[in-house]
C-alpha cells in the first residue's frame, strides 16, 4: 500500500525534475521499480501528474512528467501535512529529552 509520504516524495522530486527516468527516480526514492511504476499510475489517474512522451526521441522509453495544477496543490497539503508531522516528532523528542535529563538529574 502507497502511503501520502511516498506520493509527497514523488511528487517533489517530478517537480525538481521532470524528465527523470523511472529508473532514475526509483533509486533516488529508494522504491522498488514496480514501487514507483505504481505510484506515478495512480498519480496519472487522479489527475495529479500527466505523462508525454517524446516520440522524435532515439531512447523510445523518454517520458516527461508534469505535474497538474491539482497535482501542485496535492504537492503543497502534502507538503504541509509532512511538515506537520515532523513539527509533532520534534516536539515529542524534546519532551523526551527533557524527562531524560530531569530523571539523570534526580
Amino acid at each position: 500500500m502507497i502511503n501520502n509520504e511516498d506520493h509527497f516524495k514523488l511528487l517533489r522530486k517530478l517537480n525538481e525534475n521532470p524528465n527523470s527516468s523511472q529508473r532514475k527516480l526509483a533509486v533516488d526514492l529508494g522504491f522498488s521499480l514496480g514501487k514507483l511504476n505504481y505510484c506515478l499510475n495512480e498519480l496519472r489517474k487522479k489527475g495529479f501528474v500527466k505523462v508525454k512522451n517524446f516520440k522524435k526521441s532515439k531512447k523510445k522509453l523518454s517520458y516527461l512528467y508534469m505535474l497538474t495544477p491539482s497535482g501542485f496543490t496535492m504537492k503543497k497539503n502534502l507538503t504541509l501535512d509532512f511538515m506537520q508531522k515532523k513539527i509533532r516528532e520534534y516536539d515529542e523528542l524534546k519532551k523526551e529529552i527533557k524527562n531524560i535529563k530531569r530523571d539523570f538529574d534526580e
